[in-house]
């Protein structure tokens, strides 16, 4: 019977320590402040007075009953195999990550052809087709961003070569960018802002 009154007192000593405020403080004061040592800094999450409380009386009754094993038994049970829902979620996901890989396989190929053109109707007729892609896609594809395709037209428009018309081709491609990321179509007219 001793054995089992030491083994609750252990379990309901060990839940307080743990679930509540250490209240640690240091020996001598650092610039006249206290430390105080919680369990929220020891632990990463915050004190819970009722948890400490439910806690420390299930472990001790289990102690006290003989079941030593269900005190520190684990609550939360976890899904051994993947439901139905989430095996549609991953099928979904794959094919959506399917679709993202051959449309960002568009890109790659119509970004090699532009960096190779050099006449001024390659260029016009590649930065239209981009707008085109871009516009049927709704946007840029997953890896891709706007800044990504600004490097890659500055790069070229660097390298000397860039007619007025492929200026406008471009600056009509960043434009169609910005409308799919941010279409605003229900424009309220009256409203200036």
């Amino acid at each position: 019977l001793t054995m089992v009154m030491k083994a609750s007192f252990l379990a309901l000593f060990t839940s307080l320590l743990v679930n509540t405020s250490l209240g640690l403080r240091s020996p001598t004061p650092i610039l006249r402040k206290e430390v105080s040592v919680s369990k929220s800094a020891l632990f990463g999450h915050g004190i819970d007075r009722r948890a400490t409380i439910t806690g420390g009386a299930t472990a001790a009754i289990s102690f006290l009953l003989g079941n030593p094993s269900a005190a520190f038994a684990e609550r939360a049970t976890y899904l051994t195999e993947p439901t139905d829902e989430f095996k549609e979620s991953e099928r979904q996901r794959m094919e959506f990550r399917r679709a993202q890989f051959a449309i960002k396989q568009k890109f790659t190929d119509l970004f090699a052809h532009f960096t190779d053109d050099s006449t001024e109707d390659d260029l016009v007729k590649d930065l239209q087709s981009l707008k085109k892609l871009i516009a049927s896609t709704g946007g840029m594809p997953q890896g891709y961003k706007r800044d990504d395709l600004v490097k890659i037209i500055r790069a070229k428009k660097a390298k000397g070569f860039w007619p007025t018309a492929a200026e406008y081709a471009y600056q009509s491609v960043i434009r169609e960018i910005d409308y799919q990321q941010s279409p605003n179509k229900d424009k309220d007219i009256a409203n200036p802002l």
